[in-house]
């Protein structure tokens, strides 16, 4: 069985969190669960790419907001929403905004561990169709939330002194989050670094 079919559920349900992850476990996935999207949404840039299971309608963030927030971030986990009857339309703005499938609860064994079969299979096909672009995702992953807008700022062209404003730190600051970026996605020049971004699927805004 793969070492890297990674799992997270996303649901403020105790049970249900530890119900999918016995039921996944002993389908040889490696699950984690989070009881809120925000500390999901915190641990991601550091998480391996894998399937998510989000349910949702949770407090603080609901999975849509978590969707957008991973989405802005060009953080790409294949996500499965779960939710109650009442809320399949906005399960279905889930999907126009890119998630995989919904499920509506309560559901089958055999209908989510298909669901999730389906969706590493997405990740497993982008791998094989460009090896690159999927390093330089894993790459991109690692950056703090910090860095990532660090990157952003070099993406769209702007020099030190106009991130540090936007982000209202110093540019001395910069300076440090820009280097930990070159180290982190192992690029030895901006150019190489603009071009590994480009590829993990950021886009200049």
């Amino acid at each position: 069985m793969p070492n890297d079919r990674h799992v997270y559920v996303v649901d403020d349900d105790e049970a249900v969190r530890d119900s999918l992850s016995m039921l996944l476990e002993a389908c040889g996935h490696r699950v984690r669960s989070f009881g809120l999207a925000t500390e999901f949404l915190d641990a991601a840039p550091a998480l391996p790419l894998g399937c998510l299971i989000v349910d949702i309608r949770m407090p603080e963030m609901d999975g849509l907001e978590l969707q957008r927030h991973l989405n802005d971030r060009s953080l790409r986990f294949p996500m499965i929403v779960i939710t109650g009857h009442g809320d399949v339309p906005l399960a279905v703005r889930a999907m126009k905004a890119g998630a995989l499938d919904f499920i509506e609860k309560p559901f089958a064994s055999q209908t989510i561990l298909a669901s999730v079969e389906a969706a590493l299979a997405t990740l497993a096909a982008d791998s094989n169709r460009d090896p690159t672009a999927m390093a330089a995702r894993a790459k991109l992953d690692l950056l703090s939330p910090r860095e990532r807008e660090v990157l952003e700022g070099l993406l769209a062209g702007l020099p030190n002194k106009s991130i540090a404003y936007d982000l209202a730190i110093s540019p001395r600051t910069v300076e440090i989050h820009r280097a930990r970026v070159m180290d982190k996605m192992g690029a030895r020049s901006l150019s190489e670094l603009i071009r590994l971004a480009l590829a993990a699927g950021m886009q200049p805004k």
